[in-house]
């Protein structure tokens, strides 16, 4: 430190040193990180920090203090760089409601443009991983009118142990989506891998009504005679109907739809915040790089304007 120069008190630094050193995930430069395991090693850095740059101190760690420990950098607010810092900050921490709105805008738009970014490069919002998250949404869009058993397939070019862990995936998920169809309550008849029994059943019921059919038939014999002319005919097309349906049949297109209204319902929780536990929103929410593109958007749209008026 130069002779003369001002600085936080000594006292202070060493109780906000003390504080930050025992916070977990601080972010530390890649050529010291490999040394701050520990808040021993932790300490000794960031006080060091402080007291020689502390200008770059509050660029790394100021949303880590407290109202009390920023009113220490006071005594060098002279410094246009700690200046500019503590009122970013004192902003933040006491927005107005105008900064506020702003701030809500600015997050939207950044969200958007990541979300964006994800759906380009065609992972995060791939059905798989959106499945893998919301398991049993999933499965109420789409997955009820798949084939489940062709997801146990082994797929051309991979490896039997890869089959097996994706098995084994799979089991885990189905386990998921049937806990969640037991919360809500949903009839046992319907939990998932439960189909067989489903056609068990409905099968049974077939064999019992056709017997029941039969002693009719020999009862009243000119009954009988008239549903086969019926069916004959072909007028009774409401039975293959409903059995389409009991099968889950749905046409490509409707499938379609479905699988768009799931992923617009997965983009939406995306957009609200709903996705905490899979990103770190902070991050999103403070890239500032994520502006550059809509200040690209605007940038076109006022060049298709200037050349649709031209």
């Amino acid at each position: 430190m130069e002779q003369g120069k001002k600085a936080v008190r000594k006292e202070a630094a060493e109780e906000i040193s003390e504080r930050l050193s025992s916070l977990e995930n601080l972010y530390f430069p890649r050529a010291v990180a490999s040394s701050t395991s520990s808040a021993s090693h932790r300490k000794p850095l960031l006080l060091h920090l402080l007291l020689r740059d502390p200008a770059v101190f509050l660029e790394r760690y100021g949303s880590q203090l407290t109202v009390d420990e920023l009113r220490e950098f006071d005594a060098l607010n002279d410094d246009y760089e700690v200046d500019w810092h503590l009122n970013n900050l004192r902003k933040k921490m006491n927005p107005t409601s105008q900064e506020l709105k702003s701030r809500s805008v600015a997050v939207r738009n950044r969200r958007l443009a990541y979300l964006n970014k994800l759906v380009a490069e065609g992972h995060y919002f791939s059905e798989d991983a959106m499945r893998e998250r919301e398991p049993y949404l999933h499965h109420e869009y789409v997955g009820k009118f798949q084939d489940l058993t062709g997801r146990s397939m082994a797929r051309p070019g991979e490896r039997w142990s890869e089959t097996l862990m994706r098995r084994s995936e799979e089991a885990r998920l189905v386990a998921r989506i049937r806990e969640e169809q037991q919360r809500l309550g949903v009839s046992e008849r319907d939990w998932i891998g439960n189909e067989m029994v489903q056609e068990e059943e409905e099968e049974e019921e077939e064999e019992s009504e056709e017997g029941e059919e039969d002693e009719e038939a020999n009862k009243h014999a000119g009954a009988s005679s008239r549903l086969e002319e019926v069916a004959k005919n072909g007028t009774d097309n409401n039975e293959e109907s409903i059995s389409r349906d009991e099968e889950g049949a749905v046409s490509p297109e409707e499938m379609q739809e479905m699988m768009e209204q799931f992923t617009y319902i997965m983009q939406q929780k995306f957009l609200s915040g709903e996705d905490h536990q899979h990103l770190d929103y902070s991050k999103i929410d403070n890239d500032e790089t994520l502006d550059d593109h809509w200040l690209r958007e605007v940038s076109l749209d006022a060049e298709d304007k200037y050349f649709a008026e031209d």
